[in-house]
């Protein structure tokens, strides 16, 4: 198990990279949380109008960046779990928990996610946005336990030269070889079988661990394993979310331009029940302040001030698309019930399935003048999986939240 790429060095160059994916995907995803579930004081910006896009991009890519690095920190900790006794103190006793509870959380929250970017929420039995929450502090707080207890030890070894003082007490890997491999015993196979059993003699090799060059060359091979097994993942998922990975978008499961009016659709009309309520011809949309209603049919909408805007559908799975959309400001349509400029509102859709029939929207998001109830997509009248008759479109918010299908918009306490 002795190996240049198994040492506390290297266990804190791969848990620092480790640590800034894990707060990335923290931050964004805690902006993500609060944009669906606001709380009354917090305000939040509308420009850039990709601002979204951006944080929810980063968020699943991070995500996905944690999956090796993950693996590649385990792999250079790994014998360690296996000590003999198993707890020594209380410090002890707290790195150990703090381990497993990470490393279990972590899994979980990255498998999770990874599953939740596909839509695979069938295979859940649970609320996938409720547990994706509670992981991600659980993860925060097992991690900031890990760290304090570790702390120590990272402080000695953060530095490049920290490493050479290990390798003279490192064991020789060769010394003990007449000891029979436990694995070849009970199978037949060497350590250096299969795929993996290859990889992992390529990373270990060094024909003398004591001399730096060597261990250099063992440390360079691990490093540059995670490296590329990082940068592949990345670069062939992160095309749904960057304009810049799109060629080799090959895993990700959107890809622009693809879906009705040249745009990807999460949620059909079918899926949500509205197929009849959308398309039948007494729809109206009703805007509610207090005793103040007014009623619009399809018609009396089209006859406003039609606007047009740029902006993205980015959706909480990571892939994210600008369009041209058209129709009338809602900020008119409050007006016309006489809606304070600080009024927050509840929208509810038609449909009649999923979790965000009903939605609220901030005043930030109500009065910016690019938030529109669209009509239009691309130049061409809404397809009914993209909200026809009417959906709302907003500068800066989550695809759930734009919601489809227009039924009332209320101006609530």
């Amino acid at each position: 198990m002795a190996s240049p790429a198994r040492t506390p060095r290297m266990a804190v160059v791969i848990g620092r990279l480790l640590a800034v994916a894990f707060l990335i995907c923290f931050g964004t995803g805690l902006y993500s949380h609060l944009l669906q579930n606001p709380l009354p004081w917090v305000t939040f910006p509308t420009r850039p109008v990709w601002i979204y896009q951006v944080t929810q991009g980063v968020h699943i890519t991070a995500g996905i960046a944690c999956f090796p690095l993950l693996f590649a920190k385990l792999f250079a900790v790994f014998p360690e779990l296996f000590q003999h006794p198993p707890v020594r103190s209380l410090a002890h006793f707290l790195e150990r928990v703090s381990i497993a509870v990470f490393v279990a959380a972590s899994l979980m929250l990255i498998t999770t996610g990874l599953l939740n970017t596909y839509q695979l929420y069938a295979i859940f039995g649970f609320s996938f946005r409720l547990t994706h929450y509670a992981l991600s502090w659980i993860v925060v707080g097992s991690l900031a336990v890990h760290i304090g207890v570790k702390l120590p030890v990272i402080a000695r070894f953060w530095r490049r030269g920290d490493a050479e003082a290990t390798l003279e007490t490192q064991p020789d890997p060769d010394a003990g070889s007449e000891v029979p491999d436990e694995l070849q015993r009970r199978t037949g196979w060497g350590p250096d079988h299969g795929v993996t059993g290859r990889l992992f003699a390529w990373i270990d090799r060094s024909p003398a661990v004591r001399e730096p060059r060597a261990a250099d060359q063992t440390r360079r091979g691990f490093l540059t394993t995670v490296a590329v097994a990082t940068g592949l993942v990345v670069t062939t998922t992160a095309g749904q979310s960057f304009r810049v990975f799109e060629p080799f978008n090959v895993f990700a499961p959107r890809r622009r331009g693809v879906g009705p009016q040249m745009l990807p659709v999460n949620r059909t009309a079918e899926a949500a029940g509205v197929l009849e309520s959308a398309t039948a011809p007494d729809w109206t949309l009703t805007v509610v302040n207090g005793p103040v209603r007014e009623v619009y049919t399809r018609s009396r909408l089209r006859a406003m001030p039609q606007h047009d805007a740029v902006l993205p559908i980015a959706c909480v799975e990571g892939w994210s698309q600008d369009a041209a959309w058209r129709g009338p400001r809602l900020r008119d349509l409050l007006d016309s019930v006489g809606a304070a400029g600080d009024a927050h509102l509840r929208i509810t859709s038609l449909q009649t399935r999923g979790g965000f029939a009903v939605t609220q929207m901030q005043p930030e998001f109500a009065r910016d003048p690019l938030t529109l109830v669209a009509l239009e997509l691309f130049g061409e009248e809404l397809d009914i999986d993209h909200g026809f008759p009417a959906r709302l479109i907003a500068p800066g918010r989550p695809g759930v939240l734009q919601t489809k299908w227009l039924s009332t918009i209320e101006v609530i306490a």
